[in-house]
């Protein structure tokens, strides 16, 4: 019996072994040639290739003598190639599938030449155009508002903010284009900063160990720090989405932190989660909805890590034997991270088979999701 168990679990670890090294699976549709246009995302054109395209790291051929190699940008055209029995997805620089295998066996790429006789030097290959025309990820429409908006902290970081003291003349509101007075109790604002107004909101649970994972920030506005003396100081507020009130709080401004260019990849080494909140939304999710998953950057989650959803199975009572037995999981759909904080990351959904709504599981995907 116990070498029988041995062979069923010696099997089951080489049926995953044997998943694990399965060849990326190419669409029979996908192009041999295909020019990028402005309004594409990397998700579209992964999509467009791969049956899983999430794996699009596995297949995209990078020009490592090019500076960020991964951007892909508006104009480019991309050649489909098998190299050696694999399936590559690569620019092409000239020569279409000939030339890129012919770099690829010889190690050379698209230089520039500086300089003349011995003081000649090769440099990574520079592009003109900036990191802001690359094509992104996911749509930015979709997602602009939770780059730049509202954020995830600590209660600490919550307790220990700068806030809102008063409004001009002693108004308890202000809007854009006010000044107010806010109170610099633990020394964290600087003269001449800028800085985001934010109303401390719902506190993320981990629904299975019951931890606190953060407190949802939620966007107030931002403002310049025109005046300070000691503790008190005077903001100037520049952009608000609903009014300022007092004991609201003021966070550094992180949008130099957060970059909309990521790829899609697969997160097998983060570990399954939950759902733990669907924007604006009281019940449940489709495609475009933002949710928040809980996993984070200490559980190895990077932007552009794809999970696969899948719904919660009901528990049901068996009519014959009259107990109750759980159903097993239904796929439900995509998401892929876009921002990430300690414990928690928002996510987008990109692909919805049915509704979604929280305390769904997300997992790494496996081909099929």
């Amino acid at each position: 019996m116990k070498k029988r168990l041995l062979g069923i679990v010696g099997a089951c670890l080489l049926a995953g072994v044997v998943q694990a090294e399965e060849p990326v699976q190419v669409k029979e549709s996908a192009p041999e040639r295909y020019t990028v246009v402005r309004g594409d995302t990397l998700w579209d054109i992964s999509n467009r290739y791969l049956a899983d395209p999430w794996r699009w790291p596995e297949i995209w051929e990078i020009n490592p003598q090019v500076q960020n190699p991964h951007l892909i940008y508006p104009g480019d055209v991309l050649v489909l190639c098998q190299i050696k029995g694999q399936a590559v997805v690569a620019m092409d620089l000239g020569g279409g599938c000939a030339g890129l295998e012919e770099r690829m066996a010889t190690g050379q790429s698209t230089q520039i030449i500086s300089g003349s006789g011995r003081d000649q030097k090769l440099h990574p290959q520079a592009r003109i155009q900036p990191l802001s025309l690359a094509i992104p990820a996911i749509p930015l429409q979709e997602i602009q508002r939770y780059l730049n908006g509202s954020r995830v902290v600590t209660k600490a970081e919550l307790d220990n903010a700068p806030y809102v003291l008063s409004g001009k003349d002693g108004r308890i509101v202000g809007g854009a284009g006010d000044n107010i007075y806010i109170r610099n109790k633990n020394k964290l604002l600087e003269s001449g900063g800028v800085y985001g107004v934010y109303r401390g909101g719902r506190a993320y649970i981990d629904p299975d160990t019951r931890d606190v994972l953060g407190y949802e920030a939620e966007d107030i506005g931002a403002g310049k720090l025109v005046a300070l003396d000691r503790e008190v100081g005077t903001l100037e507020v520049t952009r608000t989405t609903q009014e300022v009130r007092i004991e609201d709080k003021l966070l550094p401004n992180e949008a130099q932190r957060i970059s909309s260019i990521f790829y899609p990849s697969n997160p097998d080494s983060v570990k399954p989660g939950s759902i733990l909140r669907i924007f604006d939304s009281i019940g449940s999710g489709a495609q475009h909805s933002v949710i928040v998953i809980n996993r984070g950057e200490l559980d190895g989650v990077k932007s552009g890590h794809t999970f696969a959803l899948y719904k919660k199975g009901e528990t049901i009572r068996d009519r014959v034997t009259n107990e109750y037995v759980k159903l097993p999981p239904e796929r439900a759909g995509l998401a892929m991270v876009f921002r990430t904080f300690s414990r928690v990351s928002y996510a987008l959904v990109l692909r919805s088979t049915t509704s979604i709504k929280v305390g769904d599981e997300i997992k790494p995907p496996v081909s099929g999701d």
